[in-house]
C-alpha cells in the first residue's frame, strides 16, 4: 500500500499519540549494514542515546539521537497531518545540516509503516522505515532501501530501544 492510500484505523480525531511512547530518555542499540544496499554486507553494532518529547498536544514529535562512538548525531521531526490522518518523519543529520527527504505512513495494529524518496551515494532508493514491538519500556525500527521502487528491500539499519 502506497503512503498516499494507507489510511490509519482509528476514528478521526484532531490529535494523535502514536509516538507518544518515544517520550523520555532511550539506551539505543543499533545494527547496520556497512553497505545500506547489500544485503550480504557485514552488519556493526553501536551505542546511542535518544531523548524523545511530544508536541502539539500529539501531533509532532521530537526526538534526538546522538551516536557517541560514532561521533555525530540527528534529529528526527514527526508532524501528524490532521486532514490526511498521516505522519511526515522528517530526519537532520549533523554531519550534513541537512533535513532528508521524510517518509510518510502511519500505525494500524501498533505497527508503523512509513514510505518515501531518496538517494543513497547517488542512486534513487525508496525508503520504509517500520516501528514494531512498541511497548512501554522497549520499540524496535527498522529501515530498508529498495532500488527497484518497492520491488525488493534491503534491511540496513535496526534500532532496539530501551527505556533508561
Amino acid at each position: 500500500m502506497t503512503s498516499s492510500t494507507r489510511t490509519t484505523s482509528r476514528t478521526a480525531s484532531p490529535v494523535s499519540t502514536d509516538f507518544d511512547f518515544l517520550v523520555g530518555e532511550w539506551d539505543v542499540t543499533n545494527r547496520r549494514r556497512t553497505d545500506f544496499l547489500d544485503e550480504a554486507s557485514e552488519w556493526e553494532e553501536f551505542p546511542a542515546v535518544s531523548h524523545g518529547t511530544r508536541h502539539f498536544d500529539g501531533g509532532a514529535n521530537f526526538d534526538e539521537i546522538e551516536f557517541p562512538t560514532k561521533g555525530f548525531a540527528g534529529l528526527t521531526l514527526r508532524l501528524f497531518d490532521r486532514e490526511t490522518r498521516l505522519w511526515a518523519l522528517h530526519w537532520a543529520d549533523r554531519r550534513t545540516g541537512r533535513l532528508f527527504p521524510p517518509v510518510v505512513g502511519g500505525f494500524e495494529d501498533g505497527r508503523g509503516e512509513f514510505y518515501g524518496d531518496d538517494t543513497h551515494e547517488g542512486k534513487p532508493v525508496r525508503v520504509r522505515f517500520i516501528w514494531s514491538g512498541i511497548t512501554a519500556d522497549s520499540a524496535h525500527w527498522e529501515q530498508a532501501f529498495s532500488v527497484d521502487d518497492g520491488g525488493t528491500w534491503v534491511t540496513n539499519w535496526h534500532m532496539d530501544l530501551t527505556r533508561r
